[in-house]
């Protein structure tokens, strides 16, 4: 089924639209499957399939190699979808823009609220983006180089709306709209609304997306847990 926003046109006015809070990207049979909307080009289908396969290929290498060395496995994967709206109304689908990467921090933080509730991992739905292009890495803290005034409003992240697609899957997902012209290049999961501050979770870098006044960024991020040993 194709997913895309309502549209409630008026003569002489700028289109209004609807944009669904748990995002483009859903869940089929509830297995977390994503299903990838009718409309998402070609070349966004294969470059999201060639990230799922690398994403795979490192997972195995990873997971073999901490188990060999350090007695450890891969407990979580993020993986970033996006999608643009214009300020028309029209959505450019992009899919699957990332896997990487939860970082250092981010897990000290979820390990600090189970040892003793000294956080709260459900903070951990914040959406902050910018405009900095450093390879992702475990020790990052902050994104590079945040966008504040180009947002609407300003330095505010957006507040995520939280799903279950399966039982092993959390996605949050957050809408970014802006007021000025930016070439948008990373994205970050935060503990607080206001830039400048909270704790990391996962921090993606992609190709730029040149927005606009008026245009808006629609993120989703869904984490996925494994089990077993």
């Amino acid at each position: 089924m194709s997913q895309t926003a309502h549209k409630l046109a008026v003569a002489g006015a700028v289109t209004p639209y609807l944009i669904p809070k748990h995002g483009f990207y859903a869940a089929k049979d509830g297995r977390g499957a994503t299903v990838l909307p009718d409309d998402l080009p070609l070349r966004r289908r294969l470059a999201g399939g060639w990230l799922e396969t690398c994403l795979r290929v490192r997972l195995c290498l990873k997971g073999f190699w901490r188990g060999l060395t350090q007695g450890l496995g891969v407990i979580g994967v993020g993986r970033l979808y996006i999608s643009v709206i214009r300020a028309n109304g029209r959505i450019e689908h992009l899919g699957l823009v990332s896997t990487q990467v939860i970082t250092d921090a981010g897990v000290a933080f979820l390990v600090d609220d189970w040892d003793s509730d000294a956080q709260d991992i459900t903070t951990l739905h914040f959406h902050g983006c910018g405009t900095g292009t450093n390879a992702e890495a475990v020790g990052d803290t902050a994104l590079q180089t945040e966008s504040t005034t180009a947002l609407n409003p300003d330095s505010t992240r957006a507040t995520g709306t939280e799903s279950q697609p399966a039982a092993n899957q959390l996605r949050t997902v957050g809408t970014l709209t802006f007021d000025a012209t930016a070439a948008v290049t990373e994205h970050g999961i935060f503990s607080q609304a206001a830039t400048g501050g909270g704790t990391l979770w996962d921090r993606s870098v992609f190709s730029a997306i040149n927005v606009g006044s008026g245009d808006s960024i629609q993120f989703t991020y869904t984490c996925t847990v494994s089990s077993g040993g």
